[in-house]
């Protein structure tokens, strides 16, 4: 995909011998022909054919002849001299231009007009496809490496992924639309942020506040506490279905709730939480499941006083739930500034905070202290991507 605007150029590419597979779909497309989607061959200029032998699949339907002569046109030339510059390159063998068959599709938007962009862009993306097909771009690493970091450009909304803690997440637990839309429009956009649709809030307001929060913050990290503990896999879709990006479970929930909850969150793609309010021993609960979450929160209560006489600001042992495996752990419960750096050193991956900003009188400045603390004030995963 290289470009801008209507003339933006979304080329797909395969090569292979004339032998092979890409051969047989190759004499194929000229055998059977759509409507609106007549392949051609890529030419430098009439009566000579670019080679390898190259055929053009337009992906969008023309109907008319004004769309056909940019395909036919600016489009195709890119396309030609991309594959013609690519064996002069040496990107392509000479000696196996004759034996192998390219077959490109590409994307002309219908209000495209700029033929010099419809050109140039064709040219670049067709060129850098080529390249990297023949380079086995991108290797596993690379792909694992990308995907929670990178969005599409046509997505509009960047989904979120937690692959860089530490982070802090914003409870909002107060069961005030009115005070919690407030709050929302002074927390900070950071990708280092999780905003938490709180139990009283959800049970006020129904998990329906979770679209209403994403209308206000379209991008963020949107945890759904609903503290499971009967039909985890029911709940877990209904949070998934209303746009959440991860579903809590409540760690006193039978086993096979548990179970099936984080079974159903892989399945739609979000992060399952197991609470651990009043368990225990987390660590035993944890290794009877099929699955391990992506998260446990050791959650204090707030109605649990944690700070008394000779208090240690101990969450529980965070060591041994992530030795079990690739787990983050969050802590609830007596955050402030001053305990920030105290729960950091224990291990935490997520700082789940409330009142001390959700009551803040500058909730905007609250938040950046707090990510000040964990030195991801500035915002990093909004990255521009250089590497065509």
């Amino acid at each position: 995909m290289v470009g801008e605007g209507a003339e933006l150029a979304h080329v797909d590419l395969v090569i292979g011998s004339k032998s092979s597979p890409v051969g047989i779909a190759f004499a194929n497309s000229m055998a059977q022909l759509s409507a609106g989607h007549t392949p051609l061959f890529a030419v430098i200029r009439p009566n000579l054919p670019v080679k390898p032998s190259t055929l053009i699949v337009p992906k969008v339907t023309i109907k008319n002849l004004d769309q056909a002569s940019k395909v036919f046109g600016p489009a195709q030339t890119g396309v030609a001299k991309a594959i013609a510059d690519a064996m002069e390159e040496g990107i392509i063998q000479k000696d196996e231009a004759e034996d192998q068959v390219i077959i490109v599709s590409v994307f002309i938007h219908p209000d495209a007009k700029d033929y010099n962009k419809i050109y140039r862009y064709n040219y670049g993306a067709t060129k850098l496809a080529l390249k990297r097909a023949l380079s086995g771009f991108p290797d596993a690493d690379k792909v694992l490496y990308e995907k929670d970091r990178s969005t599409h450009p046509v997505m509009g909304f960047k989904v979120t992924k937690l692959w860089d803690p530490p982070y802090l997440q914003v409870a909002l637990d107060v069961p005030d639309w009115d005070l919690t839309s407030r709050v929302l429009a002074q927390i900070p956009k950071n990708d280092h942020l999780i905003l938490e649709a709180g139990t009283p809030l959800i049970k006020r307001y129904g998990l329906d506040v979770i679209t209403r929060i994403r209308e206000i913050k379209p991008d963020a990290f949107i945890v759904a506490d609903l503290k499971t503990l009967d039909t985890g896999n029911l709940e877990a879709r209904m949070a998934a279905d209303l746009t959440a990006d991860a579903v809590v479970i409540s760690g006193l929930a039978p086993i096979e709730t548990i179970d099936k909850a984080i079974e159903e969150a892989k399945k739609t793609g979000i992060y399952a939480v197991i609470d651990m309010l009043n368990v225990e021993d987390p660590v035993e609960v944890l290794k009877r499941l099929k699955t391990l979450p992506e998260v446990v929160e050791l959650h204090r209560a707030i109605d649990v006083e944690l700070y008394g006489e000779g208090s240690n600001y101990a969450w529980g042992d965070i060591g041994a739930i992530k030795s079990l495996g690739d787990i983050l752990v969050g802590v609830a419960g007596g955050i402030r500034e001053d305990t920030l750096e105290i729960a950091l050193k224990s291990g935490a991956d997520i700082l789940i905070v409330g009142r001390a900003i959700t009551k803040s009188k500058d909730v905007e400045a609250a938040c950046r202290r707090f990510l000040r603390g964990l030195k991801k004030e500035e915002i990093d995963q909004y990255r521009v991507m250089t590497d065509f």
